[in-house]
Parts: C-alpha cells; sequence; structure tokens
C-alpha cells in the first residue's frame, strides 16, 4: 500500500544540484511514511524541461533519490493555470475579496489540463488500495479525475486556505465544477470548523447535495469532512534557537536594536495580509505616542507571484505608505519602518522570533498562519507578545494571544498600546499557554491526524453488498430464474432529481433500456412511483410497460390504455384540511410549492434554501403527525418533499396485489426511499430487493445510484440476449 503526496510543488528545488527543501509538510509527511510500503510525492518539478530525454533523466533521477515523481508543464501552462486561474481567480475569492477576481475562459481550460496532467501521472504511479493525499486549491478537479478512472484508491483532500461562505464563493463563474471536482474524495480536511461549515453550505446550495454537518453525499458517494488545524515543524525551531549561528545573529541583532523596543512582522507580500491596513494603524500609533523614537517596526515581507498585476500594485503601494511615514516620523536617531522585501535565512528568523518584543500578525483573511505559530515556538522566555488578527485561523488556537479586527485601526493602536504596559507575569503566562499547544500539536500531529481519519474511512465496510458487488450477487440469484416480475421506482431511482419536479425526463437511453426489458421473455417489468397518472403516461408510455401512479393506487395497462384502481372507496376528506395546513408552508417558504394529486397532496421545497427547508419540512411533519391520529392518512418525508397520502394506499400494498394475483416466482424491487421500504418484504424468499442511495434500509443490497440502475438494466438486457 502506498501513499501519494500530491502538491502544485515538489519539495525539492532545481538547479546545477538538486536541493531538497524544508517546511511543516515536508517534516510531516517524514513523520508518517513509516505507516505505508511506499511514498511518493509528486507536483511540479519548478521549471520548464523540453527535452524527452531530459525529462527521463530528472525523472529517474527524483524518483530513486528523492522519493518524488515530477509532472511537467509549458510556460504557458503555468502562467494561465497558476498565475492566472489559481491565484488571479481562484485565490481572493477564497480569501473573501471576490472584488479582485479576474476570469478569463482561457485560464480555466489551463487549470482542467493541468489538473488532467496530474491525474495521469498520479494514476500511472498508483495503483488500487493506494492513498493519494492530495493538498490546495490548485488541485480541486485532481479528486474527481482520479476516482473516475480508479474508484478503489483512497483520495483525501486538504485546503490550506480559508473557505469563504456560499454568498461569496458563489460568484466564481465555475463554482460548481470546483466543489464536483473536491467532493468527490473521501476525506476533506478543513484548519477550522468556520471553513466546513462554508463549504458544506456552498456544496449543499449549489450542488443540491444531502449534507450531514460532517459528511457530504454525493452522486452516490459518500464523503467525509472533517477540522485539522495545522501545525508547524517546532522540532526544526527547536533545534536551530541554541545553534551557534542563531545565537551569533541574535547578539548582533539585539546589538543592532539596543535600547529600542522591536515589532516584527513576517509575511508574504500578499492584499490578504493587510499590510496597508496595518500601516495605518502603526501610524496612528507613532502619532499618538510621546516616546516613538523607542520603537522599531520590522516588516519581512517575502516576494510573492510577483507576475500578478494586483502584487505589484501593492509592493508599489507597501514602499509609497513605508516612505511617507518614515518620512513624518523618523528622527536622527531612529526611523520607524524597517522594510524589507526579501527573504532572510532560517537561522535569522528564529533569532528575530526570539528577540522581538511584538509580533504583530493582522491578516485581513488567512487559512491559519504559520507565522504566529512560529513566534510563539521561539518565545522561550516566553516575554513576547502575540497580536493576533482574528481573521487568522490560528486565532481559534492561540486565544491566549491579544486578538484584534485589523479593520479597526483603533483597536490595534490599543492592542500595541496593551503589549508595551503588559507585566512581565502575564506575558508569560499567556505564552506558556499558546507554547505548550503549538508544541504539542505540531505538523507530524497534524498529518498523522488527516491520514488515520482517511484510513478509518477506507477500511470501513457496509454490512449489506453495494454497487458491483450487490449486482454480481444480484444476477447471481437471478441466474436459472425463468420468470419474475421487475418493480422500478421512478424518481432518485431510474432518474436523478432535479430542482424541478418537470425536468426529470427519462433519458434516451433509459427508455432504450426499457422497451428491451419489456421485451425480454420471462421478465415482467412495472415502474411504481409517487407520480401522478399524467406525467407517467406522458413520459412512459411507449416503453409498452405497466405503470403504477400514486405510489401504487392506480394500474395502467398498456394494452389497452386504461388505467384501473387497485383501491376502492376512500375516504378523502381530510384532503382540504391538510391542504390549509401545506398552504401556510408554501407561504412562508420562498421556493416551495404544493402538488395536488388524486389521493394524495405534496409539499415541495427543493427550491427553497436546504438548510432553512429542512427546518420547516420538520416542523411541518411534527404538526402533520399531530393531526393525523384522527385523520385516515399517513405522513411521508422524501427527498425534498412531505407527501400526506391516504392510508390505504402504499407500494407495498400494490405489490403484493400483483404478485399475489399474477403469481410470480421471483419479485425484484428497487427504491431510493422511506415509500419504498414497503416493498422490501422481509422473510419472503420470493423478494429481492435493492435500495437506492445512502439511507439506511432493510433492502438485500444497495445501488448508491441510479447509474449502478441503468447498469444493472443492462445486465438484464444482455442476459436475456443470450
Amino acid at each position: 500500500m502506498a501513499l501519494i503526496n500530491v502538491s502544485n510543488r515538489l519539495p525539492v528545488t532545481l538547479g546545477k544540484q538538486i536541493k531538497k527543501s524544508s517546511g511543516g509538510l515536508v517534516s510531516a509527511l517524514e513523520g508518517v511514511t513509516k505507516s505505508y510500503d511506499n511514498f511518493l510525492w509528486l507536483g511540479w518539478s519548478g521549471g520548464s524541461v523540453f527535452s524527452e530525454e531530459k525529462q527521463n533523466q530528472l525523472r529517474n533521477k527524483l524518483k530513486e533519490e528523492y522519493s518524488c515523481v515530477p509532472v511537467f508543464l509549458s510556460r504557458q501552462e503555468v502562467r494561465d493555470y497558476y498565475e492566472g486561474f489559481s491565484n488571479s481567480s481562484l485565490w481572493p475569492v477564497l480569501h473573501y475579496m471576490h472584488n479582485l477576481m479576474e476570469y478569463r475562459e482561457e485560464w480555466w481550460e489551463a487549470y482542467k489540463k493541468v489538473n488532467e496532467i496530474f491525474a495521469q501521472v498520479v494514476l500511472e504511479n498508483s495503483s488500487t488500495g493506494d492513498t493519494v493525499w492530495v493538498h490546495d486549491y490548485h488541485l480541486m478537479l485532481l479528486p474527481s479525475l482520479i476516482k473516475r478512472h480508479n474508484p478503489e484508491i483512497k483520495v483525501g483532500f486538504f485546503l490550506h486556505t480559508s473557505f469563504p461562505s456560499y454568498e461569496i464563493f458563489r460568484c466564481h463563474p465555475r463554482r460548481n465544477e470546483l466543489l464536483a471536482g473536491v467532493v468527490e474524495s473521501d476525506l476533506i480536511g478543513f484548519h477550522t470548523f468556520g471553513y466546513l461549515r462554508h463549504f458544506r453550505s456552498s456544496a449543499m446550495r449549489l450542488l443540491s447535495m444531502d449534507t450531514e454537518e460532517n459528511q457530504l453525499y454525493y452522486k452516490g458517494h459518500l464523503c467525509q469532512l472533517g477540522v485539522y488545524p495545522i501545525g508547524v515543524d517546532a522540532e526544526r525551531f527547536i533545534k536551530t534557537l541554541p545553534s551557534r549561528e542563531t545565537i551569533k545573529k541574535r547578539r548582533e541583532l539585539a546589538e543592532a536594536y539596543r535600547g529600542k523596543r522591536l515589532v516584527l512582522n513576517v509575511e508574504r507580500l500578499d492584499y490578504t495580509k493587510g499590510l496597508l491596513h496595518k500601516l495605518q494603524s502603526i501610524e496612528e500609533f507613532l502619532a499618538s505616542s510621546r516616546d516613538r523614537d523607542s520603537f522599531i517596526f520590522l516588516f519581512i515581507a517575502v516576494p510573492s507571484r510577483e507576475e500578478v498585476k494586483e502584487y505589484k500594485i501593492l509592493l508599489e503601494q507597501v514602499e509609497r505608505q513605508v516612505g511617507r511615514i518614515n518620512g513624518l516620523y523618523s528622527t536622527l536617531g531612529n526611523t520607524p519602518i524597517h522594510f524589507l522585501h526579501n527573504s532572510v535565512k532560517f537561522e535569522e528568523l528564529c533569532a528575530l522570533y526570539s528577540l522581538a518584543e511584538v509580533a504583530l500578525v493582522t491578516p485581513l483573511m488567512d487559512g491559519m498562519n504559520l507565522v504566529a505559530k512560529e513566534y510563539v515556538v521561539c518565545q522561550e522566555k516566553g516575554k513576547g507578545v502575540l497580536i493576533l488578527s482574528e481573521f487568522a485561523g490560528a486565532a481559534m488556537e492561540l486565544f491566549n494571544a491579544v486578538v484584534v479586527n485589523p479593520y479597526d485601526t483603533a483597536s490595534v493602536v490599543k492592542a500595541l498600546e496593551r503589549a508595551f504596559s503588559m507585566s512581565e507575569e502575564e506575558k508569560i503566562k499567556r505564552m506558556e499557554k499558546m507554547r505548550s499547544r503549538v508544541l504539542k500539536f505540531d505538523s507530524v500531529y497534524w498529518a498523522n491526524s488527516f491520514l488515520k481519519d482517511l484510513r478509518k474511512i477506507s477500511l470501513a465496510k457496509e454490512e449489506i453488498p453495494q454497487n458491483r458487488v450487490a449486482l454480481e450477487s444480484l444476477m447471481k440469484d437471478l441466474s436459472g430464474i425463468k420468470d419474475f416480475a421487475l418493480f422500478l421506482d421512478y424518481d432518485g431511482t431510474l432518474v436523478d432529481f432535479t430542482p424541478q419536479p418537470e425536468d426529470s425526463l427519462p433519458s434516451g437511453e433509459l427508455l432504450t433500456l426499457l422497451k428491451e426489458i419489456r421485451r425480454l421473455k420471462g421478465l415482467y417489468p412495472y415502474i411504481i412511483s409517487g407520480r401522478k397518472r399524467e406525467d407517467l403516461e406522458k413520459w412512459l408510455k411507449e416503453t409498452g410497460i405497466p405503470l403504477l401512479s400514486e405510489h401504487g393506487n392506480s394500474l395502467f395497462n398498456p394494452e389497452t390504455g386504461i388505467w384501473e384502481a387497485l383501491n376502492f372507496s376512500m375516504d378523502l376528506s381530510w384532503k382540504e384540511y391538510v391542504r390549509e395546513i401545506l398552504a401556510l408552508y408554501e407561504g412562508s417558504t420562498p421556493g416551495s410549492f404544493i402538488e395536488e394529486k388524486q389521493y394524495s397532496l405534496v409539499w415541495h421545497y427543493r427550491k427553497s434554501d436546504p438548510e432553512f427547508g429542512n427546518w420547516k419540512a420538520r416542523t411541518l411533519i411534527s404538526e402533520l403527525l399531530e393531526v393525523a391520529a384522527n385523520l385516515p392518512v399517513q405522513v411521508h418525508h422524501g427527498k425534498k418533499i412531505v407527501e400526506v397520502s391516504s392510508i390505504h394506499i402504499s407500494k407495498g400494498r400494490a405489490v403484493e396485489q400483483i404478485v399475489n394475483r399474477e403469481g410470480y416466482d421471483k419479485v425484484v424491487c428497487l427504491g431510493d426511499d422511506q415509500t419504498d421500504e414497503t416493498m422490501f418484504f422481509q422473510g419472503d424468499k420470493r423478494f429481492l430487493s435493492v435500495k437506492v442511495g445512502k439511507e439506511d434500509t432493510r433492502a438485500m443490497y444497495r445501488f448508491t445510484s441510479p447509474g449502478m440502475v441503468l447498469e444493472f438494466l443492462r445486465k438484464l438486457v444482455e442476459k436475456g440476449r443470450k
């Protein structure tokens, strides 16, 4: 069993020599690979290698010496996929800045193409039973591409950024495709529950998915959701702090900043980091400070995505703002803001973390922000103060920091004043609590947690056979049977649900299959549905299959063209009273409507807001159950419907009546909701039952989607032709 880690970039730098990168993700995976027979890291090589010979040489060297598999991309693909779609289109939306989003169709085409290239390389290097862990927003289509070709590969996806609310994410032109690409993972991980909740809400509303708090159901696939706050490579910092080079650098810095109170800012140069807002707060702090000569604000702005237009503009704005503030508040003895648009050596960074009196970490939105955790790890004496934005994922864990709203300039100024006036005892108390957590829940713990949960999901098996196994067993049960009846539900069984009930038309393939099924000797098919007579006759009359409407109340004989009532003399006086109740819910639930059938009333809410609709449905059912005790009705909560029907009608009664009348040797029933459970006669050896969907059932077998039902029908046709 292999673990294949997939990220946009490989953990190596290619040059005259190949240099292995360091970082939290690298060390985290080094700590968990012992649980797997084989480990590979797959990603973009980081440059354009055009010669096939050089590609092969590099491929062999990376795999043998570094357990890496390179993905080769052209310069144009990198520009459109990475700089274009990933960072100019998707990144701003994920960080609530949809006003900065750009979209070009050629970027989207490149994004799709690159994800397909990644999928091809993954499939070439994996086999059934392997685990693939996909990282981040660059590869949101990859899980579905892998599963499409090999459903038996276990796929996990972790989003390292934030995920916005549905109202923000829906602005992206390719929102549906992106979500559909990710939800075929077996497990999706997020830094915080807030991001998970937003993702689930978007999936529910945009893809009309059935969801629970930590689960999604999409086209028969179950996807688990989880919260896994990423940690830092704490061990690396702990080992580096007492090193000779770090101690030397700390002494040099302490001498350079003697008599000064150092405030450290370390971040990528990115508009999500709130640099301009931070500079505004610093300016107001300096303006109000009586001792402004004693403060130094050190900005280390690591270059980032310099080819993206917005980042070039941001650099110009920051440099202009820094120059203006320094022009106002510099003296012969001090320049308040030191701005470095460069990265620094790791030992120097550790020295700065340990030396800085305050770390000012105030992004406008950040998935986690590891700078905050790195600062905490390096505060061995615990005398520093962390000022942290409430919009960083880290704020959910580091609540002993001084938490601020970066949009509120006055609150940041007050936080700085508080940090500089805080007692040493309070500083140590706050830092000890944060440091203890960061050291315990490091990057290795994070990776172990995710992969452990992924293994659990992959190893879980359902008690009843499903999909391919169920299909094989069912066909084996039917071998040697000369004649049998086949009862097929319609919505959710033969066709997927649609936002509008009238749009659930049978496909051309389905109609062809049903016609062929009808002509097979010894097979007697029926379609039994909650639909009205008119719908079934209009859509399915041409198949020549007998139709049962309203859960088996009426039977359409295709030879005579006449509907026969299976139940007689029913009391329908209850309909007027129930209609009034449903009308109240129709009026108070936008998107809902009432459908009236001959023997039932249905309240549809599939066009309503999913969460609001579910809440109103539960309330309606509670109210209806109170009155149902005095009425000859039954209340049924189906797929986005609440149905009230005569107590004398059920699919089970209709099937039993027909089977007893015709005397079939074997009966196969397929259905997806509670009304179909009445057809799944337990203890009767004549009946074989198949549940279509995820819900609990008493059926013998399970198909997780209508697609498997069509596969079953194809098998029956093949069997009948032999």
